[in-house]
């Protein structure tokens, strides 16, 4: 891997190359976070614009999501209606073990014949497990069937730390999801499938006659808290996985363990306040800035321009140290040819008290094979390396 170490005060320009170094390893520093003391003893913080994390306890660790793994219930339920499995105003049936189920619910007869637009609103608003079994039912033909359904499903989300027992989050040692592959899900939701997220947000819903409160808190607040769904259980706790926008950003979050839902409610507008309040956005560099030069192997030309392919920003502390660092790393030589806008370096910005973050880097310009010289001289290069040789 070849790196460029760029300047501290990141005038994003190369000032010179390393030596070829070792793939860094994954994940990157480790956090250090005297910034924000969470009381949620599992806590993740995302924002979710640039994709940094700003808080993170025990995210990747499996652990009961009780009614927060409704979302996948949810989310199977929108793959279907998008790709014309079911429709909007599609009646579902309700098995008796739909209707004898406890916890929160919506409160379905056997007679009912509720429309998918009912049960979107039903899970979550109402975190109906009763809603949940009919659509799990309705969709794989089984609950347990839905379970290996939804687990693949996640897996092919990249959520690897997950296992569906059941469509309503109903305590099964097997049923486990990560703080992490929760925000994976309800990122994925919100990029995805904007036309029905917004009913996570609805503060209310009656069904026969029985009107019940959606039980995430701060809706309608101001604080721009817009979903996504609450989970109790006497394992997990009172948790929340949330999501508010504040300007041109939105942060998402991720907790449990919170002994009350008052707790939880506290904590989610301390999250919120502390997110939009403690940082900074910061510029790295241009839509198209020459950021480095990447050598090619077999190419008409020698280097090709690596380049930012849009605007790239990151948040800071506002109150620590803003002191940055960033290096362009790319596996090289480069072999010709080279497509313009092909992405072949990325740029790495260590951000005080926070993961580093990376952001992929281009080819500015094409590159293509090289002829017969191109190819004679690269030759010689593997040549002259070989017997300890230089060139001019």
């Amino acid at each position: 891997m070849v790196t460029f170490r760029l300047s501290a005060a990141l005038a994003v320009v190369a000032l010179s190359m390393a030596a070829l170094l070792a793939p860094l390893p994954s994940g990157g520093r480790a956090l250090a976070q005297p910034m924000f003391d969470s009381r949620a003893p599992n806590i993740l913080v995302i924002d979710h614009t640039s994709g940094q994390v700003l808080l993170d306890r025990n995210s990747d660790v499996p652990l009961p999501p009780a009614s927060m793994s409704k979302l996948m219930t949810l989310l199977m339920l929108f793959e279907a209606i998008e790709d014309g499995r079911v429709a909007m105003d599609t009646t579902w049936t309700v098995s008796e073990r739909a209707r004898a189920m406890g916890g929160s619910r919506m409160f379905l007869e056997t007679r009912d014949r509720p429309t998918t637009e009912d049960l979107i609103r039903g899970i979550a608003v109402l975190s109906g497990n009763d809603a949940s079994v009919v659509v799990a039912e309705g969709l794989a033909g089984s609950e347990e069937a839905f379970a290996r359904i939804a687990t693949a499903r996640a897996q092919q989300l990249g959520m690897t730390n997950t296992t569906i027992a059941n469509s309503s989050g109903w305590p099964d040692p097997q049923h486990l999801m990560s703080l992490r592959d929760l925000a994976i899900l309800a990122g994925h939701m919100i990029e995805n499938h904007p036309r029905f997220y917004s009913y996570l947000a609805e503060e209310s819903f009656t069904w026969n006659n029985i009107t019940q409160e959606n039980r995430v808190p701060l809706l309608g607040s101001g604080l721009g808290l817009d979903g996504l769904k609450t989970g109790f259980t006497s394992a997990t706790g009172n948790a929340l996985v949330g999501s508010a926008v504040q300007g041109n950003r939105r942060v998402l979050f991720v907790f449990s363990g919170m002994a009350s839902a008052a707790d939880r409610a506290e904590e989610a507008e301390r999250i919120i306040n502390w997110a939009f309040r403690q940082f900074t956005q910061r510029a790295v560099a241009r839509e198209g800035q020459v950021l480095a030069q990447a050598e090619v192997w077999m190419g008409e030309e020698r280097h090709v321009p690596i380049v930012a392919p849009r605007a790239l920003s990151v948040l800071v502390p506002a109150l620590g140290e803003s002191a940055l660092q960033a290096r362009v790393e790319y596996d090289g030589p480069l072999q010709a040819p080279i497509v313009a806008g092909q992405e072949i370096a990325r740029l790495v910005v260590e951000v005080p008290e926070l993961q580093d973050l990376s952001f992929p880097l281009v080819a500015g310009t094409a590159v293509a094979a090289g002829g017969f010289v191109p190819r004679m001289r690269s030759a010689a290069v593997v040549l002259a390396d070989h017997l300890g040789l230089s060139l001019p």
